[in-house]
C-alpha cells in the first residue's frame, strides 16, 4: 500500500498548459514521486483588454516515501 499527499500549488504561465507545467516545475523543487495535477480554477489575467498571463490552482498528488 502507498501513501499519497495532495499540495495545492498557484502557478503561473503564458499558456495554460505553461502554467500546468510550472505548477509541476515548482512542486517538484521540493517533493519527489509526483503522479497527477488537477486543475480546479483556471484564470485569465487581462491588462488593456489583452490577456497577459494564464494562473492555474494545481493540487498535486505525490507518493510518500517510506
Amino acid at each position: 500500500m502507498s501513501l499519497a499527499k495532495v499540495i495545492e500549488v498557484i502557478a503561473e504561465g503564458e499558456t495554460i498548459e505553461n502554467a500546468v507545467e510550472n505548477a509541476v516545475k515548482e512542486a517538484s523543487e521540493t517533493v519527489d514521486n509526483i503522479k497527477s495535477v488537477n486543475c480546479e480554477n483556471i484564470q485569465a489575467l487581462v491588462s488593456q483588454n489583452r490577456i497577459e498571463k494564464y494562473r492555474v490552482n494545481a493540487k498535486v498528488t505525490f507518493v510518500l516515501n517510506k
